[in-house]
């Protein structure tokens, strides 16, 4: 008996050190393109988005609030960037935050929250870019259900659409945020899991410019093709189903980004989007996990979870180089 524990014993040390190893040669690797480090008081940093007026990334916090990273001001953590809060509202305390998206015409920023553990609370808000003056708070579901508000997009109305995991809905809320309506169809919630648990259902998504909605189901790696009132839905038909998808980037009409493990992945739809062709593929530290993308300069930047280091957690923002299928890496 105590032969079989030293040995057991043994082998979770063996693997735990070869974990140990394979995270710091991953931590190692100098990746191509541009990168962008910054600390952080938290470890986990769920989406992200390129503020371009102002030169700066803003960050969704698992903790709750919103953080910015500002490109051309150097930090005292020697001499890097840091982050800074810049909205910590106490109206959905306890709660994160998730998706963001910038609506320009408005100048305001939406903020996807939701109790990402509990799967109690979602809500949507929006803050002015300059002042952080909080414009509406609009609470979507919890606690009575189970629910997971996780991305957000909008139409050039300014109505937003969140999407909610656990439900499989996306919820449809006015520009002012004094109306929800839902976009429940059966297609949501039909897709099969090709992984070993499920639970995970619709996540990133996107508004088209052609007026509908491209939403990923993380689960199965559908592609989801709905109206804006959600009647009209499809999956678009892919020989490579975006296992694992996360978040969503539209980069034209025809081609579109699906961050998420392993890191990103191009999309290109000559058909609108009946159908959609895997013709390029991203790969970059995966042991953090990547889970948002945003365009800054033309190129496409990728955000991951979970930051590393002593103390203060250390976070990176990668430029995705894409490959061709088949090409050299």
């Amino acid at each position: 008996m105590a032969g079989s524990w030293f040995t057991l014993s043994s082998l979770f040390v063996v693997l735990l050190s070869g974990l140990v190893l394979a995270i710091i040669t991953l931590e190692n690797t100098k990746y191509k393109g541009e990168v962008v480090e910054y600390s952080s008081k938290g470890w986990m940093r769920e989406s992200f988005v390129w503020d371009e007026e102002n030169k700066r990334f803003l960050v969704s916090n698992m903790e709750g609030g919103v953080g910015e990273i500002r490109l051309q001001d150097g930090g005292s953590d020697g001499g890097g960037l840091r982050e800074e809060t810049v909205v910590k509202d106490l109206e959905y305390l306890g709660n994160g935050t998730l998706g963001l998206q910038i609506d320009p015409i408005r100048n305001r920023l939406l903020v996807v929250i939701a109790d990402p553990f509990g799967l109690r609370y979602s809500a949507l808000a929006a803050y002015d870019l300059k002042t952080w003056e909080r414009l509406y708070f609009t609470k979507l579901c919890g606690p009575e259900s189970i629910t997971h508000a996780n991305d957000v997009d909008l139409d050039p109305e300014g109505n937003a659409y969140v999407t909610d995991t656990k439900q499989n809905i996306i919820w449809k809320v006015s520009s002012d945020g004094s109306t929800v309506s839902v976009l429940s169809n059966p297609v949501f919630a039909s897709q099969s899991s090709k992984l070993f648990f499920k639970g995970l259902g619709l996540n990133g998504i996107v508004y088209h410019p052609d007026g509908f909605l491209l939403v990923v189901h993380m689960c199965s790696g559908a592609i989801i093709k709905s109206s804006l009132d959600g009647v009209d839905v499809s999956v678009v038909n892919m020989s490579s189903p975006m296992v694992l998808g996360d978040g969503l980037v539209l980069l034209s009409p025809e081609k579109m980004v699906v961050v998420g493990t392993p890191s990103a992945r191009l999309l290109e739809s000559r058909d609108g989007w009946k159908s959609a062709q895997l013709t390029h593929r991203y790969v970059g530290p995966m042991h953090r996990f990547a889970t948002a993308g945003t365009i800054k300069n033309g190129k496409v930047f990728v955000n991951h979870m979970f930051g590393f280091g002593f103390g203060n957690g250390k976070h990176i923002i990668t430029e995705a180089i894409f490959r061709p299928l088949g090409g050299p890496s």
